[in-house]
Parts: C-alpha cells; structure tokens; sequence
C-alpha cells in the first residue's frame, strides 16, 4: 500500500473552474469520503484521481511515484460508479473476470481463484453463474464492487456507488462496505452529497464547497469544530441554527435576543464587530421557566414526531416565522401553541465571523466520553 495524496489540484473546463487548489494527504488504509453539495467538485476530483480527467495544474502521488500523465489503467486504481456498468450477456463471474482478463497476464485458474475468493468476501458465490438482470440492485452494487476487489487495487474510488438503493438497503451496503474496507485495508475515496454516509463510513471526510475544500477531519471534529459556517451548516440535520448579532462589549446583541459572553468566549470574538451565533438543535434545551441569561422564551411553531425524538421549530414570538429548531426526547410531550422556554448553553455554541465565515469558537471535545471495553 501507499500514501495517496493530492497537492494543488485544480481542475478547469474551459472558464469553468471545477476544482481550485487541493490538497488532501490520505493515509494507508484509510476510508476519505469527499461529501458536498451538487456540483462542488468531489466527482471531478475523484476522476481526475482515477484519470478520466486530467488536472490543469497540481500533483498526484501515490506513495513516490506522481501519477500525473499516467493513463487510468496505469495507476493502479479501481474505480465503483453510481451506476453498476455491468454487461448485460456476461455472467457474474464474466463480469467480474472481465478486467482481469483485459488488462493483465494471468492465466485463467488464477484468474478463477480471484473471483471466487471475492465472491466468497462480497458472500455473492451463489450468484456467479447468474447475468446482472437475474439480480436486485443490492447484489449488482455487490458484482460491481466484486471487479474492482479482484483486481488487488492500491486505492478504491467510489462514486456514490449507493445512490441507486433504497434507504434500507443503503444502511445494510453501508456497513457491509466498511467491513469489506477493513478486511481488504485498502486506502479508499469515497464521494457522497449524503452527510450520514460521509459521517457513518469516513476515517475522515473532505467537505468540498464551489470547487474548493473548506475542512478535512475526523467526524467528530467536523461536527463539533467546522472550520467556518458553510461546513456548520452543512453537516448535521437538522442544520445548526444561526443568528447575526453585534457585538456590543461583552454581549452579543440581536434583533430577537441578547446573548452575554463569558470573557473566553469575548477573547475569541476579537476585533469582529459582527458574530454570527451557532447552535445544533441537540443542544438547545427546553426548561421549564427562565432562570440565566441565557434562557429565552419563545413559542412552539411546529412539531415533527421522529419517535425517538421531536423536532420542534419555535419562534420568540406568536405571530412570527419559525426562527430555530430543537430536537427533544420523542417521549416528551409538546404541541404547537405552547409557549415554552429556550436555553442556549455556552459551552454549546459556536461563533462564526459574520463576514468571512470563519468559524472564531467552537464547543471543545475536551468532555469527549470514551468506553472502555470490559475484559
């Protein structure tokens, strides 16, 4: 195995840039997943890996060796695609064999051996002598991840290679995916627009915004310290609740509420004369009355039972719009109309400046729970 890493990545069609300077070192072994909205960037950055694009500027390695001007087929990657390409008159065991058979010298028994022993990993034997339309969604997305687990790749390249799956479905290919990725301990880059799929599966995850990557970081530490808003924002769902406020000395003041700082939180904000104020909707808690500063009272607007929890959207006040939303126990009763009480905890927020983004406080993870296993 090797190291994969991208150094300066930029990629233009035409006018168009698709990809603007990135830099990602990915480790061996390691499960990436570039996650982000349509047309951020991460398809073209995993096809300019694999080289079905060419870079315009920048490097590719995979350990010493620069893959720049290297055809796909001599790179030593194998790509998934969204869709399961799979040739319809081949059998599973043909389809699987086929690239094998096309691309190196191995006779026809070693050849046999890899499929079988694939076939055995992606528990797909039964289904070697059947074509791909004799097969549900599930086990064709299993025959396309069986051809590239046969050619002994340096590096996996997935392309949302379970879009196509119902939601069920997508659960179970998502922790079958990462078992078969910690038995193979392949490095793997996996491409996503689905956060849960990026938060579930990743060792780490790229978050890609208008062609340029905005954080790399384990799940835990994009989650609960976003390098700016636009990465708050769009991770989690519910997404994290905003508020611009001023800042006025040592409290923060805005056109519904105002928020005291304590003087860590002051010394963060700095010289920024304009914060926005974060908080995930996990953290707001309702509380029975008004007892600190930080305890607002609002109304409940509207009420989504999840049955593990509510989503519940508020306002400050009857006659407004919805201005946040909590999530609560699903046993805990509320009703739209109610009025209740907000509490934004301190250690719970997040300050972004205003007019860059950048996130200038996040919550620590010093709290960080670990469970130590019983022996």
């Amino acid at each position: 195995m090797a190291q994969l890493s991208l150094d300066s990545v930029t990629k233009r069609f035409g006018n168009v840039l698709a990809v603007e300077d990135v830099t990602i070192d990915i480790d061996d072994g390691e499960f990436l997943v570039l996650v982000g909205p349509s047309g951020c960037g991460k398809s073209t950055t995993l096809r300019t890996i694999a080289g079905l694009e060419t870079a315009s500027s920048g490097d590719i390695r995979l350990g010493d060796t620069s893959l720049t001007g290297k055809r796909p087929k001599e790179r030593d990657i194998a790509m998934v695609f969204q869709s399961y390409a799979l040739y319809p008159h081949m059998t599973v065991r043909e389809n699987m064999a086929f690239g094998l058979e096309e691309s190196t010298d191995l006779a026809a028994d070693a050849i046999q051996r890899k499929v079988e022993d694939a076939a055995e990993l992606l528990d797909i034997t039964e289904l070697l002598d059947r074509k791909p339309g004799e097969l549900s969604g599930g086990q064709q997305q299993r025959v396309a991840l069986g051809r590239a687990i046969v050619r002994d790749p340096e590096v996996f390249l997935m392309d949302e290679p379970l879009s196509n799956l119902d939601a069920k479905l997508r659960a179970e290919m998502r922790t079958e995916l990462q078992r078969i990725q910690e038995d193979l301990d392949t490095t793997t880059v996996y491409v996503t627009h689905d956060q849960t799929e990026a938060m579930t599966m990743g060792d780490r995850i790229a978050i890609l915004d208008g062609g340029q990557l905005q954080q790399v970081g384990t799940p835990l530490e994009v989650y609960h310290q976003p390098a700016n808003q636009f990465v708050a924002g769009f991770i989690g769902e519910p997404s994290m609740n905003f508020f611009e406020m001023e800042v006025q000395g040592d409290r923060l003041a805005g056109e519904q509420f105002p928020y005291p700082l304590s003087a860590e939180h002051r010394e963060a904000v700095g010289d920024a004369t304009r914060v926005t104020l974060g908080i995930r909707p996990e953290d707001v808690e309702l509380v029975p009355a008004v007892e600190t500063d930080h305890d607002f009272e609002t109304v409940v607007d509207v009420v989504e039972p999840m049955g593990d929890e509510n989503v519940v959207y508020l306002s400050f006040a009857a006659d407004e719009e919805h201005a946040f939303v909590a999530t609560v126990d699903g046993m805990r009763s509320i009703d739209a109309g109610q009025p209740a009480v907000a509490r934004f905890p301190e250690e719970a927020i997040h300050l972004f400046d205003t007019v860059t983004g950048e996130a200038l406080a996040n919550r620590s993870l010093d709290r960080l729970e670990t469970t130590e296993p019983e022996l």
